[in-house]
């Protein structure tokens, strides 16, 4: 007996779908942030406080007399919430919704997407990702046993002396094309894109509609940044393009919405053929998300109904402040040196840091990619957080993106003026130097 008590495990304890995706770039950099950053344009959610009418919900569902919404509501989706989805994405989508069966709810988009991978995605299918992506589409893609194959948007240099806009990011169509074969399951579309900013036109997604329908493939379209475009673009949904409802599952999210990231409250919208194996995996997983986030989403949704195209609605308020954020931040990264693309969406701009190689010291025969060691450099010595685009790429590919940064502009003004007197010191360092 003695022995036993005493005895290690030899066998290997971690499962084999785990091997390769334990690193996560938000555990290293998310930790150097805070333990260096005066000013975080890193990780991307707001600074910034969520609406008033949302918080005042929040607080009216806590101190209400209504005690059942301390317990558990519907597995799939708490009622009131499903329902004013169904009606609002009825809006979007142009067609009848059974909030029961065309709706989930899930806890954040970051579930909403493990559990389209888990349900939909077999060993030895092929997803196809477009390049660069939210990083956790690739290890989800994995762990479901399946094999991402990635296509890049590639960038065309803009007219001289114009700043590059996402637009200028795109997918080759015979490149694309030959992604899809009879492997292929799955494409994740993400439009407003993260990190890029990139808004997919609707020539470019009747491209992706096209090879869907022709190889019958299904459309994974994380959609959060829905209502956070610029420039009088607009937002096409591509479960809207003819043949694309039944193959699509649109995933959205509450936090970035409302601007309320720590709620984690999100969903999928789709058919019952699809959205049923995703209730499987919600139900053996999560099975249930808080009660009281998701009554008071309900009343930020039916308000947002009640104002829907109104100069009043939060929906058409916030893009037109985070523009202006956008503005402010293009012009200060302009001002240094440092290229920013301009985003037509999200919370996001990529910039290009090749006039300040020669700032960073070199490392012999580092096998980080350059745009690592520039970030951690940066927070280090200057105080400034942000994210290297290469995180965003796949092995294959991230070596050819290393001049590239991610900011996230969705923050206080102060917090933009912080970052804009890091630049400009920085910059007159660099000129007297």
């Amino acid at each position: 007996l003695s022995f036993s008590l005493q005895a290690k495990m030899s066998r290997p304890v971690q499962a084999r779908r785990l091997e390769g995706i334990d690193k996560n770039i938000w555990v290293e950099f998310v930790k150097l942030a805070a333990t260096y950053s005066k000013v975080n344009l890193g990780q991307g959610f707001p600074d910034f406080p969520a609406p008033d009418f949302l918080t005042e919900a929040f607080t009216r569902a806590l101190g209400g007399g209504n005690h059942m919404l301390h317990q558990y509501t519907r597995a799939f989706g708490h009622p009131p919430l499903v329902k004013v989805l169904a009606q609002f994405f009825e809006k979007l989508l142009g067609r009848d919704l059974d909030p029961m069966t065309n709706v989930m709810v899930t806890v954040g988009a970051y579930q909403a997407l493990f559990c389209c991978f888990q349900a939909l995605v077999d060993e030895g299918d092929e997803v196809i990702i477009i390049e660069p992506f939210f990083d956790c589409y690739e290890p989800m893609v994995k762990m479901a046993g399946g094999t991402p194959v990635f296509v890049p948007l590639r960038p065309n240099p803009p007219e001289d002396g114009k700043l590059m806009s996402s637009a200028d990011w795109q997918l080759d169509p015979a490149e694309l094309a030959s992604k899809f074969s009879e492997r292929t399951k799955a494409i994740v579309l993400n439009s407003p894109n993260n990190p890029l900013g990139k808004v997919f036109s609707r020539g470019e997604l009747g491209l992706i509609a096209e090879l869907c329908v022709k190889h019958d493939v299904l459309c994974i379209s994380d959609e959060v940044y829905e209502w956070l475009v610029y420039d009088g673009k607009q937002h096409i949904r591509i479960a809207s393009l003819q043949g694309m409802w039944d193959r699509t599952v649109i995933v959205g999210s509450a936090g970035k919405t409302f601007s309320a990231t720590g709620w984690k409250v999100g969903w999928v919208v789709g058919p019952n053929r699809l959205l049923q194996h995703l209730r499987t995996v919600h139900q053996n997983s999560v099975y249930h998300c808080a009660t009281i986030a998701q009554e008071a989403v309900a009343q930020g949704f039916q308000r947002e109904l009640m104002l829907y195209g109104k100069p009043e609605s939060y929906f058409v308020q916030l893009p037109k402040e985070l523009q202006q954020k956008r503005d402010w931040l293009v012009q200060s990264l302009d001002n240094v040196g440092m290229k920013p693309i301009v985003p037509e969406g999200t919370y996001f701009l990529v910039a290009d840091i090749s006039q300040f190689k020669s700032d960073v010291p070199d490392v012999p025969n580092s096998d980080e990619p350059y745009d690592y060691r520039f970030v951690k450099w940066m927070v280090k010595n200057k105080g400034l957080a942000a994210i290297p685009l290469s995180a965003f790429y796949s092995e294959a590919h991230k070596n050819n993106y290393t001049n590239f940064i991610r900011f996230c502009f969705a923050k206080e003004e102060a917090t933009l003026k912080a970052a804009n007197d890091i630049l400009q010191k920085w910059k007159q360092e660099k000129t007297s130097s």
